[in-house]
């Protein structure tokens, strides 16, 4: 990325972050900085302890925001990843990871991979056969693509995906959506956050486009929640059906009558609010299992 291009692409981000409301300081049990890979920064996680733990290590989620990979979003799955400690034995590390175009892929997934590895080294306390990992838009397309092209299937026991990106080479204007409904993030949004993310690199990647992953390398449960008025829906769902396999335990849900990142933006007694919650409660039965 050349010098001018990056001021470009971080004077537009600067605009877009300023449309962002300020998210309520979260209600957490506590705060880790998981060490980085980096020598003298770490990764600031956010820690939600279930309200009926059970007996020795804990059975562990990571958590990773939406974010366009640019968007300081972090904090912003409180309601998200409290309901799953109350209503499961699992621990909840909502986890922060870096931001295009400051610091461009592979950044954020070098965050996510060290957040991973440090649950990974302490099973003293979490319960390494019942280690999920999952997250929405963004936080999504990278778990999936972790779970499946970094570690070995066998790590994790959930993936929880929600609205994910599986595929960074379609071009945002070719994108289509189910539902006709003014889409919520346009195109040439889009295009910034991939500018800002990945640039000119081959979008193709597994890391960037979990789709081109081969199937056998995903974990055993997988949900993918898509939304009726996104763009990115039939991607997702074409990933769901390409691991439709009989070998693993998947489960696609398609939201109709709400757009991307819907769940963020809910009023009281709402009907987006009862299909959140009822998205929630398939992540919250995908972590029974």
């Amino acid at each position: 990325m050349s010098v001018l291009t990056y001021i470009r692409l971080k004077a537009i981000a600067a605009v877009l972050r300023l449309w962002i409301t300020a998210i309520p300081p979260p209600k957490t049990d506590g705060i880790l900085q998981i060490p980085s890979r980096d020598k003298g920064r770490t990764i600031k996680a956010h820690v939600y302890k279930p309200s009926n733990p059970q007996p020795g290590p804990s059975p562990i989620l990571l958590n990773f925001h939406g974010s366009g990979f640019i968007l300081p979003l972090h904090g912003g799955d409180q309601i998200y990843c409290r309901q799953i400690a109350e209503n499961t034995p699992y621990t909840v590390l909502d986890c922060a990871y870096r931001l295009g175009p400051e610091y461009p892929f592979p950044a954020a997934p070098n965050d996510v991979e060290d957040a991973v590895k440090y649950v990974l080294s302490r099973p003293e306390e979490y319960d390494l056969t019942h280690v999920s990992i999952g997250g929405f838009s963004a936080g999504a397309n990278m778990s999936l693509a972790l779970s499946s092209a970094v570690f070995p299937t066998e790590t994790f026991r959930s993936v929880l995906a929600f609205y994910p990106p599986t595929n960074l080479s379609t071009d945002p204007y070719n994108r289509v959506q189910p539902e006709p409904a003014p889409t919520n993030i346009p195109p040439w949004v889009v295009s910034v956050f991939n500018d800002c993310y990945f640039g000119g690199q081959d979008p193709k990647q597994p890391l960037l486009s979990p789709l081109f992953i081969d199937a056998a390398k995903f974990p055993d449960n997988i949900l993918i929640i898509t939304c009726g008025q996104d763009p990115l829906a039939f991607e997702g769902e074409e990933l769901a059906e390409k691991l439709k396999d009989g070998k693993r335990h998947v489960v696609s849900q398609r939201i109709p009558g709400v757009g991307h990142a819907w769940d963020k933006r809910v009023e009281a007694g709402s009907v987006a609010e009862k299909k959140r919650d009822e998205a929630y409660a398939l992540a919250i039965e995908m972590l029974k299992r």
